[in-house]
């Protein structure tokens, strides 16, 4: 059965960084397209990353720059490494494989100012 958990969240100062992780089961993370997407409250939720299996990278613009979608293939695992961060970014961060209705709990992230 597909699952993803999301951890790595946490309160950080305005410029701060953080390093998001999401460990899959249920299918091999290398061979899919995985998205990383954020809601804050009464939003709907928002696209922030894709990572192609070639390693192709893609970012809303609100974050180019700033975050870095990568992933570990032994671990089965995918990360957003996160730099210059602003309050806007305070969300609710969610890693989904492209194509499934699969969606973890998410990991809360808030930045100060």
């Amino acid at each position: 059965q597909e699952q993803v958990v999301e951890s790595g969240g946490g309160l950080v100062q305005s410029g701060g960084s953080l390093k998001l992780t999401c460990a899959g089961s249920g299918f091999v993370l290398s061979d899919e397209i995985m998205t990383w997407h954020r809601q804050t409250p009464g939003k709907a939720r928002e696209w922030v990353a894709t990572l192609a299996p070639g390693g192709a990278t893609f970012y809303t613009d609100s974050v180019k720059g700033r975050f870095t979608a990568s992933r570990d293939d032994d671990k089965n695992t995918l990360y957003l490494e996160m730099s210059s961060l602003k309050p806007e970014d305070t969300a609710v961060y969610y890693c989904q494989r492209f194509g499934s209705t699969t969606w973890g709990q998410g990991t809360q992230v808030t930045v100060s100012s």
